[in-house]
């Protein structure tokens, strides 16, 4: 029987290559959007928008299985909110979160500035986990396209700053993608093991490579971050280095990309 799957933040970077996985399961898949789209590839899309409510109740009708991925940097927990209030029809929810989550601390409003992502993420959980609804968490770390775009904007500058004792375990998109359609395909699991890539880089590691690819220089100057949620991540509450199943590498990845 084909299950119906409806996948939030469908045309991103991690939700269209999942829901074309998806697709290629043999899932009647149906992407929330907020602009109208005609269906294309056996994708069907619907107008919804998940701040204002407008056309949620309806994109999720039908759906046995909702793959939640849209994300910004703020509003999450109220999106999701709205999301399961009209998703009560639904057996199964599948969030995509991040590693750390749980783990950086949110205490000033220096934390809530730079690392507040972690904190919203924490939340979004919380509201999946007590929706009433099956659901499977994931949590990945930081996927490559996202280095890519951080790297590219700091080599605008003169002299680019390098959080000191900040690492990151880049994941491919593409890998974390299959994880979820794996996921969403199957039964609910609650929060599952991490997701994380094949090597830990410094910030000055991945800059200077991204420098490296495109024929730039630029100096780096060290700079040392404030406040208990940078402290985490030079701890390495970021990381899951006994998770390292990704495959594909930072180097891989740019060597493709540039």
């Amino acid at each position: 029987m084909t299950t119906s799957i409806l996948v939030t933040g469908g045309t991103g970077t991690l939700g269209r290559p999942l829901a074309q996985r998806l697709r290629d399961a043999g899932a009647s898949v149906t992407v929330l959007s907020r602009h109208p789209r005609d269906t294309a590839e056996g994708i069907r899309y619907t107008a919804g928008d998940l701040s204002t409510g407008e056309g949620v109740a309806a994109a999720v009708q039908g759906a046995e299985v909702i793959v939640h991925c849209a994300g910004s940097n703020k509003g999450d927990e109220q999106k999701t909110r709205t999301l399961v209030s009209a998703a009560n029809h639904a057996r199964h929810i599948v969030l995509i979160s991040v590693v750390g989550a749980d783990r950086i601390p949110q205490a000033s409003a220096i934390d809530r500035a730079l690392f507040g992502y972690f904190g919203m993420k924490l939340a979004t959980e919380r509201v999946v986990g007590q929706s009433g609804i099956g659901w499977t968490t994931l949590r990945a770390t930081q996927f490559h396209d996202l280095i890519l775009m951080v790297a590219r904007a700091l080599a605008k500058l003169p002299v680019i700053p390098a959080p000191t004792g900040s690492r990151f375990q880049p994941v491919d998109a593409t890998e974390v993608a299959e994880r979820m359609a794996e996921l969403a395909l199957g039964e609910p699991a609650g929060l599952v093991p991490d997701l994380a890539g094949p090597k830990i880089y410094t910030v000055a590691e991945l800059v200077n490579s991204y420098l490296s690819a495109v024929s730039k220089r630029r100096p780096l100057v060290p700079v040392r971050i404030p406040g208990q949620a940078a402290r985490a991540l030079r701890a390495g509450a970021n990381l899951a280095p006994d998770r390292a199943v990704g495959k594909r590498t930072w180097e891989e990845f740019l060597a493709e990309r540039i």
